[in-house]
């Protein structure tokens, strides 16, 4: 789990994400409403109108508004441009669950503990539908984001898939509202309804909690207090159980689709967030926490971020890293995608594949070293348990096809990092964090005593940087000491100019430019994430920050050049 934003608060029961600005919101167990940018770390606003928790939150895809529902049985429509409420919706006798927007109609989806599931009308503020059926606390509801359809889950142990689209052909025909002769029940006089129960899934021993609809298949995800995430599939005229994923060991409170990839993101109170693989039905990965029962979680509609709601906060995480690996020499930029060593050439913009990568790691490359003496690169690869992380070491073939390049034979061992240190010579950092001397053939030709480190980089021919906690040290390989050391905490990436005449420490919120002995020329501190830097031809280092392109001078820090978009 890549952590990229996290907060303080009391327990929180709701997220949404907004679909273009950086922001979430997440409704508390305290009745307050927060507004975060999770790009800039920042509280934008609070809305405290609700009495008690509220537990359903969502924003509009195109409107300035967001609706919320509490404990209070209000629905509660606002504007966050106005900072206020604009309306609020009565009718559920009991708490409100979820709210959610449908996506291109004026509907509002509320769930209740009443056991309805209402639709409302926000423009004119009516209820237009009630679902009933369930005979227990309906725990979720939600728009098909496509159909005309709504699934629901409640603790009477089902699922429930509910047609409505004759509600859509009522409400949007001229005149219907004003020639409505059904009430708010949704049944007319003949007995025909506006939403009827397409499918009843039993298969949970405990009542569900969530569930959710696939963004494109016809598919189906629910948790429930029987500890298990299962998977449903329907077609027009039936609904059964895929599968079952075990492993939670507590009420599973959240499941959701990833949006773009084969796996299924749930938590519980058993305080973890598990990632299971949609094909196999296995786990993939478990984040834990220490104290934290989980409680939500939601997924946004176009980045790779999720974000998940406990009983102190909530957090904003990617699942990987999708920053490619990469490595520059002269013109030439070497990255991975796809599983393919690609070379891109800054003078004529051309991008070729240079070769097809060994296949056979689930995680992707962390980073990579390139030795253009011998045209080898070295491929790290981290996994989330450190003792399985590995290294590839590839000899680049002189003439690649572009159209079909090969996979050469590569050599890999485990080991946390690996980094060139001559043009026949790599030093790897192992799972011990000891350090390897090893040659082209990915023989061990020394061990070497180093200082206790968690990360090492390039520092030139026969030397490295050594990171451990609190500072970065620089290591002759070869007289097997260290010759400087600086502090500075957690540094993250290394930047060295042309000449290796200077380099810049870029750790989460400050950069730190020194000489070759490492003796510090500038301390920049951001109060946002550092992404990247880059050294230009003059000796000025140009960097990103979330939102800005920024350049320092080795004498002290220069203002900002650019603000990103967005």
């Amino acid at each position: 789990m890549l952590t990229k934003f996290e907060t303080k608060s009391a327990r929180v029961k709701g997220l949404s994400f907004h679909p273009k600005r950086p922001w979430i919101l997440a409704s508390l167990h305290n009745g307050v409403i927060q507004l975060w940018d999770y790009r800039m770390c920042t509280l934008i606003d609070k809305f405290d109108e609700h009495d008690g928790p509220v537990r359903g939150i969502d924003f509009h895809k195109q409107q300035p508004l967001f609706v919320s529902g509490g404990d209070d049985y209000k629905i509660k429509v606002w504007n966050y441009k106005l900072r206020r409420c604009l309306f609020t919706l009565l009718g559920h006798l009991d708490y409100i669950r979820t709210t959610f927007f449908h996506h291109d109609y004026p509907w509002i989806l509320s769930a209740s503990d009443d056991q309805t599931i209402r639709i409302w009308n926000w423009q004119s503020r009516t209820c237009v539908c009630v679902l009933t059926g369930h005979n227990h606390y309906v725990m979720c509801a939600q728009f098909h984001p496509s159909e005309d359809l709504v699934v629901s889950a409640s603790l009477d142990q089902t699922v429930r898939v509910w047609d409505i689209s004759g509600l859509r052909k009522k409400n949007l025909s001229p005149g219907a509202v004003e020639n409505d002769v059904r009430g708010i029940s949704g049944v007319d006089l003949f007995g025909a309804s506006d939403a009827v129960v397409k499918h009843v899934l039993e298969g949970h021993d405990r009542g569900v909690n969530w569930a959710a609809f696939h963004p494109t298949m016809p598919l189906i995800v629910s948790g429930a207090d029987d500890r298990q995430v299962k998977i449903w599939r329907m077609n027009e005229s039936k609904a059964w159980e895929l599968d079952t994923c075990r492993g939670h060991y507590n009420n599973v409170s959240c499941a959701v689709f990833h949006p773009r990839q084969e796996l299924i993101l749930s938590n519980s109170e058993d305080k973890s967030i598990r990632v299971w693989d949609m094909s196999k039905r296995t786990g993939v990965q478990t984040f834990r926490r220490d104290h934290d029962r989980f409680w939500v979680l939601g997924a946004h509609p176009n980045l790779n971020l999720f974000a998940a709601g406990h009983d102190s906060g909530m957090l904003v995480f990617k699942l990987e890293r999708e920053r490619p690996a990469y490595a520059v020499y002269g013109n030439m930029l070497y990255y991975v995608k796809d599983r393919f060593l690609r070379q891109l050439d800054f003078n004529s913009s051309k991008d070729t594949a240079v070769m097809q990568l060994r296949s056979g790691s689930k995680f992707p490359v962390f980073s990579m070293s390139y030795n253009p003496a011998e045209n080898a690169v070295l491929l790290c690869t981290r996994a989330t348990n450190l003792e399985n992380s590995t290294y590839d070491l590839y000899s680049i073939p002189k003439e690649s096809d572009s159209q079909n390049p090969d996979a050469p034979e590569g050599k890999r061992s485990s080991g946390l990092t690996a980094v060139w240190v001559a043009r026949n010579r790599f030093a790897v950092l192992d799972r011990m964090h000891s350090l390897l001397i090893k040659n082209l053939k990915n023989e061990i030709v020394k061990k070497v005593q180093v200082p206790s480190c968690e990360e090492i980089f390039y520092a030139g021919t026969g030397s490295l940087l050594l990171r451990d906690a609190d500072g970065v040290t620089l290591f002759d390989v070869q007289q097997k000491r260290s010759l400087a050391t600086v502090k500075i905490a957690k540094v993250k990436y290394v930047v060295w100019s042309a000449d290796t005449s200077h380099v810049a420490l870029l750790a989460k919120h400050a950069i730190m430019i020194c000489n070759r002995k490492l003796e510090s020329l500038c301390n920049i501190h951001e109060n946002i994430r550092v992404k990247s830097g880059a050294w230009d031809e003059s000796g000025v280092f140009i960097y990103t920050t979330s939102n800005h392109i920024k350049y320092a001078l080795t004498s002290g820090y220069a203002p900002t050049c650019c603000r990103l978009a967005g």
